[in-house]
């Protein structure tokens, strides 16, 4: 089996620590232009990149609840998917289902080919946003490094239960 981490993922530059955008869809062209992680994907377009996370964001809110949005599309333009997370301390309003306005916005770009790993990446995230102590953690943390060494070692986590319930159904 093989092992993945949650610095697979998220590797540095991938917070922006302090959104100024107050509106949704600003906030995730904010978060993709200002996240250096997506300035290193090689023939990434970034205005393409936004294009298809607005894109798919008008289909329907990704604001999750419990104050956390999963903002998501996908690109041929990148082999492996990349994932950034922008925090608000003010909250946006991002229409999510419980009303609640959004402290920490996932942006994930994926390859349409990589339906797993895609598959993967949503549901270990929103299982994390499920867990109070995780988002009162993250939101108490008092740099971006520091958020996303908590980012990586909850991913992980989350990845490592799914391993091991993979394998324990396979057995």
């Amino acid at each position: 089996m093989i092992s993945v981490s949650g610095h697979d993922y998220f590797l540095p530059g991938s917070v922006v620590w302090d959104l100024h955008s107050t509106q949704k869809y600003d906030a995730i062209r904010e978060t993709i232009f200002r996240t250096e992680i997506f300035h290193r994907v090689p023939g990434l377009d970034l205005e393409t990149l936004t294009d298809a996370v607005i894109t798919r964001e008008r289909e329907q809110s990704t604001g999750f609840g419990h104050g956390i949005a999963i903002s998501h599309g996908r690109t041929a333009q990148v082999e492996t998917s990349v994932i950034a997370l922008g925090v608000s301390r003010e909250g946006l309003d991002f229409e999510a289902f419980d009303g609640r306005p959004v402290n920490l916005l996932f942006i994930v770009a994926s390859h349409p080919e990589q339906q797993i790993d895609y598959l993967r990446i949503l549901s270990s995230l929103a299982t994390m946003a499920r867990n109070e102590l995780f988002r009162r953690e993250l939101l108490s943390c008092i740099c971006q490094e520091e958020a996303r060494e908590k980012v990586c070692d909850a991913f992980t986590g989350v990845l490592s239960r799914f391993g091991e319930q993979r394998h324990a159904r396979a057995m």
